[in-house]
């Protein structure tokens, strides 16, 4: 591998705007760049190597030759970067590829153009209008041209000799009124193409041109008493008033304008575009653009600017960001801080967030993809319940009562997508009198994270309450009390239906029943209960034991108590020797306690 004598091809470069690019030693474009001084900008790469990141310097470490062209401008510069680009799809450069993706509205160059969507531009078979990311908006247009217009489906080469010649026949859309029958002469060209430029006007944003257009020919109409024609060109201004009407979303008064935003992580970039012309929008994007050098945000919004308006063909003279790129552009870039142009770059921002989080959450699934069953089902849970930490701390609280007797209640704790046994606690209720869940829960929620508070343990990443609005406000009542809501996520879980609600959400979230992610909420609250029951089920048990022993004439609860307790019970103490006894209550209470037991087996 040949060494590059970095200095000597540095001493060539102008300092004038322009365009370089790198080549490897196959003679590949590997990075194409612009800079305002060529000189300074290629000079950076190679002087300050220590000061880059990883995948810089791996680009520098294969760079072989460079070569450059000046143009009169930053903005010539920024304009040809852009075209060599997607000419050449260097490996290191962020990649700028023609959207393929969603589909465009076509209207064709021929005699008798007709409109349809695509997905495969060729801009030497029409007009182009588009992409639409928003399919529905598409089909709204398409679905109103064709309830204004009678424009041709049908793909016959109508030119005039064919049509002179007689080659063609009229079809059922002819019958039916949706098309007048160009293929058999009877319309003619200046027609129905005066309908095709009504056409391109709304595409274009330009609605008052087709509105003027059917006033005209509905004064005209009337002037004629064709008043049956003169209803059905008042019924078209209606359908465009109707469509106009939803489509505005901001002051009419703001005219021409381009919205562009950006934010971005490590890994990429996301952008929002909103097109706006004439009072409504136009078109709007959402895109993510992958990172392959340490790229700016001001570096991607300038080459996105560029992007943006060359494939929706916007000729606005302003743009609305929250960046301004330091270059001299020439269109005017604006940061507005109140007002309506505030108001759509607040808009833009809120979808340019959203889009970023959910494209990060996605990304994070996709990757638990190769980590363990326990990570990916934690990950999930983190995106299906948005919060901000993965919950590898989960404690979950139920309560258990029988008809209001022995209430008690159980905390269970899983870490890692795992019980931990050795973190589960019972609780005996201690300031609630009969069967009142929402405050037995308000207790030992209480009971529990003061605990942790004094002994200054961490507290959970995750706090799940088995029940609905109800339970899940008493246990958010007793973290506001500890002065800790908000700093734990909780949740409840209702078992009807396995709804997830949130503190102060009427609304609850249904997860997908066959998500893992509920599968282990289910899991941890059926183990809670499950806890729970036991507990109640040993207490109850106990308690009937001690109820038994307290009928021998001189025994109380404390003396029945501790017999259980040593013993385990009825049928140990009733094996057990006199002697026994005596040591553990003493000779008369065991004599007591040993008569009975006698009295019993002789009946």
């Amino acid at each position: 591998m040949s060494e590059f004598n970095y200095k000597e091809e540095l001493a060539k470069i102008p300092l004038d705007p322009g365009v370089y690019r790198y080549f490897d030693e196959t003679g590949e474009v590997i990075y194409v760049g612009k800079a305002k001084s060529l000189r300074n900008r290629v000079s950076s790469y190679f002087s300050k190597n220590n000061q880059h990141d990883r995948k810089t310097r791996r680009l520098v470490s294969q760079i072989r030759r460079i070569e450059y062209t000046i143009v009169l401008s930053e903005w010539d510069a920024l304009l040809l970067e852009n075209q060599l680009i997607k000419q050449l799809q260097p490996k290191f450069n962020i990649l700028l590829k023609d959207d393929k993706t969603y589909p465009f509205i076509c209207v064709t160059d021929e005699p008798f153009p007709r409109v349809f969507p695509t997905r495969n531009m060729d801009r030497t078979k029409g007009t182009f209008y588009g992409p639409f990311a928003n399919l529905r908006s598409m089909h709204t247009l398409l679905d109103m041209f064709k309830a204004l217009y009678q424009i041709r489906s049908c793909q016959l080469p109508l030119n005039k000799s064919n049509i002179e010649a007689g080659k063609f026949k009229v079809c059922l859309e002819y019958h039916i009124g949706n098309c007048k029958g160009p293929c058999e002469g009877f319309q003619g060209q200046d027609e129905y193409n005066a309908e095709i430029e009504q056409v391109h006007n709304i595409l274009k944003g330009n609605l008052s041109s087709p509105q003027q257009y059917f006033k005209e020919k509905m004064l005209e109409a009337a002037e004629q008493m064709a008043f049956e024609k003169a209803h059905a060109w008042k019924t078209k201004i209606e359908h465009l008033s109707n469509f106009q009407s939803k489509a505005t979303v901001i002051n009419p008064r703001i005219g021409n304008i381009d919205v562009l935003t950006i934010v971005s992580d490590d890994e990429a970039a996301y952008l929002n575009f909103m097109k706006i012309k004439q009072g409504y929008m136009v078109a709007t994007q959402t895109l993510e653009v992958k990172k392959k050098l340490d790229e700016s945000d001001l570096e991607i919004l300038a080459m996105m600017i560029v992007e943006m308006r060359s494939t929706y063909g916007s000729e606005a003279r302003e743009l609305v960001s929250n960046l301004k790129p330091d270059l001299d552009m020439r269109l005017d870039v604006t940061v507005p801080q109140i007002g309506d142009k505030k108001k759509l770059l607040d808009m833009s921002m809120k979808n340019v967030m959203y889009f970023r989080r959910e494209r990060t959450e996605r990304r994070e699934v996709e990757a638990s993809a190769t980590t363990s069953k326990k990570d990916r089902v934690l990950i999930r849970l983190k995106a299906d319940l948005q919060i901000k930490t993965l919950p590898r701390h989960i404690e979950c609280f139920d309560n258990s009562n029988i008809q209001g007797t022995n209430p008690v209640a159980s905390m269970v704790c899983f870490k890692d997508g795992k019980p931990s046994k050795k973190d589960y606690r019972h609780f005996n209720i201690k300031t609630v009198i009969g069967p009142n869940d929402f405050a037995s829960m308000n207790e030992i929620v209480s009971r529990r994270y003061l605990r942790l508070i004094a002994e200054e343990q961490p507290l959970p990443d995750l706090i799940v309450v088995d029940g609905g609005k109800g339970q899940l406000g008493a246990a958010c009542d007793a973290l506001k009390s500890l002065g800790i809501y908000g700093q734990v996520p909780i949740i409840g879980i209702a078992k009807r239906l396995e709804e997830i609600y949130f503190p102060e959400d009427p609304l609850p979230l249904y997860i997908d029943k066959r998500s893992e992610s509920l599968k282990l909420i289910q899991q941890i609250r059926d183990e809670a209960h499950r806890f729970a029951i036991t507990f109640h089920r040993d207490k109850r048990s106990k308690a009937s034991l001690v109820s038994e022993l307290e009928g021998v004439v001189g025994v109380g609860k404390v003396t029945a108590t501790k017999l259980l307790k040593h013993f385990g019970s009825v049928r140990a103490i009733r094996e057990s020797s006199l002697e026994t006894l005596t040591d553990l209550v003493g000779l008369d209470r065991a004599k007591k306690v040993r008569a009975y037991f006698d009295t019993i087996a002789g009946v």
